[in-house]
């Protein structure tokens, strides 16, 4: 059995894994933000109601582990950040602890009991308040050099030409440090910024879609700009890691006709013209980083 964790900014929510199949919830609380002995406290009590049965930790967290350092950047967690965090963790736990970033928990959630399961690459995309995603390949997480391999949000992608007629797109300003990622348009911040950019309204990206569904004309011009902008950098990551399935979470997936004509978009710029859908609406919407986490632990921990 291991105990797992998925860890956001506001919630610490666990569990006890006996398989991948059969996760049990333990509870919820909230996360200590500023005390690192608080935040340990919560994992080891919970650990210590089934001392003798788990075989270790195992969490998925907002945040990004370095493999070789062991060092954890984590922006909404203060005490955790820069923390050498697996090995704090278990000199307090006294287990073996093992950490991924909840979007390669989610991945990896997809690729071994949702929409992936039996391919053997799987490219898991999270289109929430911004973007993100994870690789795996043979139900393995693909962390990389400095543990961000899959971060396909980042990195000065946009084009600032596009659409029919052409517009002029600039490159915003990214948390990253950099201008022009995906992550500035892609999730629904971006949407609804790139609607106010280009038709001087503010809306909610809910009403850009609702808009853009019922065949609104200036919706329809964003969305058509938003397909091409996050289309183009996706179609050419799919090029590069070769995935032949494209799982979708975050508030965006919940649009299956969004979903529908990101896929049309990005299956028309991918070398392999694949006749079936790449992108598809991740099937695990109940507790995807507690079953990623889950996974992790039963392949790194208990079947050592």
């Amino acid at each position: 059995m291991i105990t797992c964790f998925d860890i956001g900014g506001s919630t610490i929510k666990s569990a006890r894994a006996r398989s991948a199949g059969e996760i049990e919830i333990i509870d919820r609380v909230a996360t200590p933000l500023d005390d690192f002995q608080a935040f340990a406290s919560v994992l080891a009590e919970r650990v210590a109601a089934d001392r003798g049965r788990t075989k270790g930790v195992s969490i998925s967290i907002a945040g990004v582990v370095d493999p070789a350092s062991g060092s954890l950047k984590c922006a909404n967690i203060p005490c955790l950040d820069g923390r050498l965090i697996a090995a704090d963790l278990e000199r307090v736990i006294g287990l073996p602890v093992r950490i991924a970033n909840d979007a390669d928990c989610f991945a990896l959630a997809e690729a071994t009991s949702g929409a992936g399961k039996g391919h053997r690459n799987v490219f898991g995309v999270i289109l929430g308040t911004g973007v993100g995603g994870g690789l795996v390949i043979d139900g393995r997480i693909v962390a990389g050099a400095g543990g961000y391999a899959g971060e396909w949000g980042h990195g000065k992608a946009l084009q600032t030409r596009v659409g029919q007629p052409p517009v002029e797109v600039p490159h915003f300003a990214c948390g990253c440090g950099q201008s022009g990622c995906v992550d500035t348009i892609g999730g629904a911040r971006g949407m609804e910024k790139l609607h106010h950019l280009l038709c001087g309204e503010l809306l909610s990206s809910t009403e850009v879609i609702d808009r853009w569904l019922s065949g609104e004309a200036r919706a329809s011009r964003t969305i058509d700009i938003y397909l091409e902008l996050v289309g183009v950098p996706l179609a050419l990551t799919l090029n590069i890691i070769g995935s032949s399935v494209v799982p979708v979470g975050g508030g965006l997936s919940n649009v299956p006709e969004l979903i529908a004509a990101l896929d049309n978009e990005v299956r028309g710029r991918t070398l392999r013209r694949a006749q079936s859908p790449l992108l598809v609406k991740a099937t695990l919407t109940t507790e995807p980083g507690l079953i990623g986490a889950a996974a992790l632990g039963l392949q790194e921990i208990a079947n050592v």
